[in-house]
């Protein structure tokens, strides 16, 4: 088989650009090119970069420009992605005699840049910074975070070894690796098996331990005193794994922590869920925490990919595009997460993470939603019911728009969201989804309201807290065990006074 050169560049550059790229042959057969291999490893931790499944399907990451064997005179299926924003290609070519040249270009039809809104990661693991770097150019992700965490690592030896890949390379707030505006930022990802795991990201140093408790450790740390020094040293508190089943208790103490103001974020990823997050958000909304959402890939294989969910936050006009400026919106809640569709909401001029006042007459709300890709619906929720919805209109992608006007008597807060459809970023099967922040309305300078139902069950999630550390924590030192009581006391407060005397202890 011949050596052809392939370039993709884009449309607005006329230059090479990096993309995700699969090449394959009327059989099936996948051509990687040179650097790349038809066979990968896909297990967890397993040589993690460069390469993707996604279902059944090989794919690789280049920087648009590569060598690649090919047969000649038969139909080849050449396809490339870059995120989103960027119309896929997909195109079939024969070769001619003597061919050794391939050129195509692919391009972007979303301008959600010009209006600050910029695409990040917030959790990827493994791979190694210059890979995360290619492969956010590939997948047109500004930021990424490339979180260490605590792993153990079987040798050959027959021993157990714990490791902390790539905590040697943390940069905490500033990028590790940066080019042609996107960034890697490498942080800590900590973690207990019951209470919760918490991403720390833009923190000017590592918070230790990164890891307690579990079957060969005590339980004598906290997980709000992981948020409290990422705080004091500058960074940005996300809950990963939130109400996840097999990844806490009920929320475990990162849910203390949430209520306690501790917690900047929630996170979305791309891994399955048998539990749904969604119902869990609109509580804590609704019970007066309206904590921001984000979206990160959780990407820890080659068969993840990066940016499969992010969070597109808004920088402000005016402003140049920086990590520190990507966290401080993040922080602020201008913020929404998706595998794929584009969202905007804005009711009387203000969008995610702000406070607009509730007028005296009528409130209008406006989102509107866009996709390469199909979806099947746009709603609009205020404090947790769905006060409108249109379905997605077909032409050149597909597209929804919806204005709804609603009285607003009380302080609550409104949302859109994206439902149903595929996603391209996720394996065959994946329904597309997008959600925006919160943006809270305050009537008469009133508070948010704290819906008692919502409060019940958050409430009783936090005394499963509290009996969980009397009666099944491991504790060497009392005075965690404590702490911990005293805090799910404290959080029962802050849901509701009533509540106060039913935390053990």
């Amino acid at each position: 088989m011949p050596t052809v050169h392939l370039r993709i560049n884009d449309t607005a550059t006329a230059k090479p650009t990096p993309v995700r790229l699969r090449i394959s042959g009327p059989d099936g057969t996948f051509y990687p090119p040179f650097g790349r291999f038809a066979e990968f490893a896909t297990g967890r931790n397993e040589d993690v970069g460069g390469h993707l499944r996604v279902g059944r399907e090989k794919w690789c990451y280049t920087d648009g420009s590569c060598e690649i064997k090919l047969p000649a005179g038969v139909p080849l299926r050449v396809q490339a992605t870059k995120g989103p924003e960027y119309r896929p290609l997909d195109e079939t070519v024969t070769l001619g005699t003597g061919q050794m040249a391939l050129r195509f270009a692919i391009g972007r039809w979303s301008a959600v840049r010009a209006d600050g809104w910029h695409p990040g990661d917030t959790r990827c693991h493994f791979i190694p910074p210059h890979s995360a770097l290619l492969e956010a150019a590939a997948e047109d992700v500004d930021v990424v975070n490339l979180l260490a965490s605590a792993q153990p690592l079987p040798s050959l030896d027959g021993r157990v070894y714990p490791t902390a890949p790539h905590l040697a390379a943390f940069s905490g707030q500033a990028a590790a690796l940066e080019s042609h505006g996107r960034l890697v930022a490498i942080n800590t990802l900590n973690t207990h098996p019951v209470l919760g795991r918490v991403g720390l990201l833009y923190s000017h140093r590592p918070v230790f331990p990164l890891s307690f408790g579990g079957d060969d450790d005590t339980d004598d740390w906290s997980v709000c005193d992981w948020c409290d020094q990422c705080h004091r040293k500058g960074g940005l508190t996300v809950w990963t794994d939130a109400f996840r089943e097999g990844a806490g208790l009920g929320g475990g103490e990162a849910l203390v922590a949430a209520v306690l103001g501790k917690i900047d974020a929630i996170e979305f990823d791309a891994h399955p869920r048998q539990q749904a997050l969604i119902p869990w958000v609109y509580r804590l909304w609704n019970a007066g925490f309206p904590v921001p959402l984000v979206g990160g890939s959780g990407k820890d294989s080659n068969t993840v990919a990066l940016g499969a969910v992010r969070t597109y936050a808004r920088v402000p006009a005016g402003e140049p595009f920086t990590y520190k400026g990507w966290i401080e919106a993040v922080r602020k809640g201008r913020t929404f997460v998706t595998n794929g569709p584009l969202l905007t909401l804005d009711v009387g001029g203000h969008g995610p993470g702000t406070i607009a006042g509730a007028p005296a007459g009528p409130l209008t709300v406006t989102a509107s939603a866009a996709s390469l890709h199909p979806f099947e619906r746009l709603d609009v929720v205020v404090n947790g019911e769905v006060v409108g919805s249109t379905t997605a209109t077909e032409g050149g992608g597909w597209a929804a728009r919806l204005e709804v006007v609603c009285t607003a008597p009380e302080s609550g807060w409104v949302a859109a969201r994206v439902v149903g459809g595929s996603s391209p970023l996720l394996p065959p099967g994946g329904i597309a989804f997008a959600h925006t922040s919160c943006l809270p309305i305050r009537a008469g300078g009133q508070p948010l309201p704290r819906r008692p139902a919502d409060i019940g069950h958050l409430a009783a999630a936090v005394r499963g807290v509290g009996e969980w550390a009397e009666q099944y924590g491991r504790y060497a030192v009392s005075r965690w065990r404590d702490q911990l009581v005293a805090r799910c006391g404290e959080a029962l407060r802050q849901l509701t006074p009533a509540a106060q005397a039913e935390v053990p202890g």
